[in-house]
Formats: structure tokens, C-alpha cells, sequence
């Protein structure tokens, strides 16, 4: 049965290489790599931001957590992805208004270069945790399906990634998500279909009362903690380069809003459907699966099969998927604002060069991340962290503000920013002070971030008027 799984992922990666290294031109310059020539249309911008947020909690995690909670299971990714990309829409123009720029070149017109340092290292740290948080799932979910250790299951993600993204950058990427998207799409609707042969909701309800789980078709169950999960994803999404850089990289205003709309769309249905998936589960597998995630079981327990080959695809794609837009990401504010500005990097072949070491190394720290943590839905919840508590602030306000304000954006960075480090210490297991755990932390380190930016602007605007 391995056999059958080692081969479809033989040929999986072979059809991402040809997608990916496939390539209309070779890159030239930084434009041409990391935005694809601003060349992409509504659909392409719709598919790979679907299939950049379709991530392993997304099949993995959001089926446990709706097996477990039932409906309100929805406030853990469903909810935050679609409000995000609703959000983003009021926001596409001043961000194309930076078309080719990375929100650190943003930033440090408003706040002047020290911010800029900070910014490019915050949304480094954030690609990589993110992509980290990828790598823990494809080290669980080979592991438990194929039987590789942990990091060899780490390094086959990783090092099949790393190809066609280094060699084409966002044009190898978007390539990639077009197919990604469509093993998704196709994975999801045949295991909801094969659950729905096997049970029924009236099935799923009786199960529910048996096992004492009255509120589990309410929406609202578990708010404190589904809510502000759903917050803490909606405040670092909205700041997220994955999403600026989808934004900018639209050939037009209008398709890029357009493409934002069309994910909202798309990402409303495929959750709905996550949703669905996991509460149908319940009456087949009431005692759960130990520590295997439910969608990992049903593949296993699916082997020699079509559907469970299909299925293997679809948690492949939706890791891979999410992992190379990060690195993507993470790559562009590395080469553009630390590796490319100290070498004076330009037009030609030179900047295409840092862009791909840039994608190495961040491939090697995101490696080097995934081997401290199990936790995949704690380690996305990090890496939100970093965004929602540092950036988040500073980032949008710098988007309207017409003067330059240089210590509010410094203490903002410094106090949220901070804050969000040392959580990440903590859960590292080098805890230097006691801190909550995500995303009970979240509240502290967002205010944190608002009032080191309100005290700044404050003293900015005192001397400014002098």
C-alpha cells in the first residue's frame, strides 16, 4: 500500500516541476520574479490566494477541531480568510499605489529607515514560522501515512519546494496553484461525497446527543476561544504580504479586486465544506483517532483506492501550496530590502541570483523552525503573532498617513513587535518571562502595539508643530 503512496508522490512533484519550471521567459529582475511582471489576472490572483490559504489547518486541524466543536469550528480559519479578503478589497488601491514596493519600503517612508530594518526582519520571521507551520504538517501527515521519520518527511516537502520555486519565483508559484487549487476543489467534494454514502446528518445529531455534545450545531459554541482565534488571523492576514503581493502582482485595480472577491468566494464554499466533513465523521469515528488527524486516518483507511490516493494529492497540495507562497514572500523582503539594498542590486541577472539564495536560506530556517514544534495550529498562531502585534498597526496607518512619524512607528514595532517575540520564546521552550499562551496573548500584545504607536504619533505631532 506504501508502494502506492510513494509513487503518487513521485508523480506529484514531477507535474509541479513541469508546471513550475515551465516558464514563458526567464526572470529578469525583481519585478519579473517576485510579481510575476504585474501580469495576473482575476483567476490566477483568485486560485492562488485560495490555494496560498488553504493550508494544512485548513484539511488537517479545521476537520479535528469540527469533529470536536462541531459548527463553530468555522471561526478557526473559515470565517477570518473570507473576512480578511472582504477587507482587503477597500484597501486594493492605496496598496497597488505601491505597486512593485514591499511594505517595508512603505514603511520606511512614513517612519524613516530603522523601522524598515525592523519590518523586513518581523515579515522574515513571519514567512518562515508560517512555512515552518507547513513542514510540521507534512512531518506528521508523511510520517503517519508513508512511515518516514519526521525529518526525513520534512526535507521531501521542503526539497520539492524549493525547485521550482527558487528557479521561477511567483510565475513558477502561480503556475503551480492553478493545479493545487483543482486537486483541492476535487479532494474535498469526493470525501464529502463518499462520507455522505457512508452516514447523515441525522446520524451526525444523534451521535452528537449520545456523546453529550448539545451545542454542536451552534455557531456561537466556544466563542471566547473560536472568536478570538478568528481575530488574531483576520488582524495578521490583513497585513500579510502573501495577499499584498497577490495584489500588486494583478495587471489591473479591477482584476485584482476582482480575484479578491472571487477567493472570498471560493474559500466561503471550501470551508463550509471543511466544516461539513469533519461533523460527518463524527458517527463513524465517535472515539476519534488517537493522535492521528482524522483526515489522515480516512486516507489510510482508504489505501489501494482511488479516493484515497486523491485524498493523499489533495493534504499534499494544500501543505505545498501554502509553504511556497511563504517562501515566495518571505524571499521578496529578504532580497529587496536586506540582501538586495546592501549590494545595490538592479536591473539584469544579479538581483534573480540573491532572490533564489534568498529562497534557499529561508527554506533552511523554515527547516531548521519545523524541527521545535508539533503544534501545527500553535505554530501558525505564532507566526500570526508576529503580524497582527508588530505590523498590523503601523502598517495600515502608514497606508493614509501624510506625514512622516517616525517614533510611532518605532514604538510600535518595539512594543507589539517585541511582545510577539518573546511569546515565540516561550513556546520555543526558552521562556524568559510568563507570558499566555495563543491566543489568549493576542488582546495584550495588539494593544501593546496601538499604544506604542498612539504615544509616538503624540510626540511626533508635539514637536512637529514647533
Amino acid at each position: 500500500m506504501k508502494a502506492g503512496f510513494i509513487l503518487a508522490v513521485a508523480l506529484y512533484i514531477a507535474v509541479l516541476w513541469a508546471a513550475g519550471l515551465r516558464l514563458p521567459r526567464r526572470p529578469e529582475g525583481l519585478d519579473s520574479f517576485f510579481l510575476a511582471s504585474r501580469r495576473l489576472g482575476p483567476w490566477r490572483v483568485a486560485l492562488s490566494l485560495c490555494a496560498s490559504w488553504i493550508g494544512a489547518a485548513s484539511l488537517l486541524v479545521s476537520t479535528d477541531e469540527a469533529f470536536r466543536d462541531g459548527f463553530g469550528a468555522i471561526w478557526i480559519i473559515g470565517i477570518p480568510a473570507v473576512t480578511t479578503l472582504v477587507v482587503l478589497t477597500v484597501l486594493t488601491k492605496p496598496v497597488r499605489a505601491w505597486a512593485g514596493s514591499t511594505l517595508p519600503d512603505l514603511m520606511e517612508s512614513r517612519y524613516g529607515r530603522p523601522v524598515r530594518v525592523m519590518t523586513t526582519a518581523l515579515i522574515v520571521w513571519y514567512m518562515t514560522v508560517l512555512a515552518a507551520s507547513q513542514m510540521v504538517a507534512a512531518g506528521s501527515f508523511l510520517g503517519g501515512i508513508l512511515g518516514t521519520p519526521p525529518v526525513l518527511s520534512l526535507a521531501l516537502a521542503a526539497g520539492a519546494v524549493l525547485v521550482y520555486t527558487a528557479a521561477g519565483g511567483l510565475v513558477a508559484v502561480a503556475r503551480t496553484h492553478v493545479i493545487q487549487a483543482a486537486l483541492l476543489a476535487v479532494g474535498m467534494a469526493a470525501m464529502i461525497a463518499s462520507l455522505l454514502s457512508r452516514t447523515s446528518w441525522g446520524a451526525v445529531r444523534a451521535a452528537a446527543g449520545r456523546l453529550g455534545k448539545g451545542a454542536y450545531f451552534d455557531v456561537l459554541a466556544g466563542a471566547d476561544r473560536n472568536i478570538l482565534i478568528a481575530v488574531s488571523f483576520v488582524l495578521a492576514w490583513t497585513i500579510s504580504p502573501i495577499a499584498w503581493q497577490r495584489m500588486q502582482a494583478a495587471r489591473s485595480e479591477s482584476a485584482a479586486r476582482r480575484g479578491l472577491l472571487g477567493a472570498a468566494g471560493l474559500l466561503a464554499v471550501f470551508y463550509a465544506g471543511i466544516v461539513a466533513a469533519g461533523m460527518l465523521f463524527l458517527p463513524l469515528l465517535p472515539e476519534g483517532t488517537g493522535r492521528a488527524p482524522l483526515v489522515t486516518a480516512f486516507i489510510s483507511l482508504e489505501s489501494g483506492t482511488f479516493l484515497g490516493g486523491l485524498l493523499f494529492m489533495a493534504v499534499l497540495a494544500a501543505i505545498l501550496s501554502t509553504m511556497d507562497a511563504a517562501l515566495n514572500a518571505g524571499a521578496f523582503a529578504l532580497t529587496k530590502d536586506l540582501v538586495g539594498r546592501a549590494a545595490g542590486a538592479g536591473a539584469g541577472r544579479r538581483p534573480v541570483t540573491l532572490a533564489r539564495v534568498s529562497t534557499l536560506g529561508l527554506t533552511a530556517a523554515a527547516f531548521l523552525v519545523a524541527t521545535r514544534f508539533e503544534d501545527i495550529l500553535g505554530t501558525l498562531g505564532l507566526a500570526s503573532k508576529v503580524m497582527a502585534e508588530g505590523l498590523l498597526v503601523p502598517g495600515l496607518a502608514a497606508l493614509f498617513l501624510k506625514r512622516r512619524a517616525p517614533l510611532a512607528g518605532l514604538l510600535s514595532l518595539a512594543c507589539g513587535g517585541g511582545y510577539a517575540v518573546l511569546c515565540f520564546l516561550a513556546e520555543a521552550g526558552l521562556p524568559l518571562v510568563h507570558l499566555p499562551a495563543w491566543p489568549w496573548s493576542l488582546p495584550l500584545g495588539v494593544g501593546l502595539g496601538a499604544a506604542g504607536f498612539l504615544s509616538g504619533l503624540l510626540v511626533n505631532l508635539t514637536f512637529s508643530r514647533k
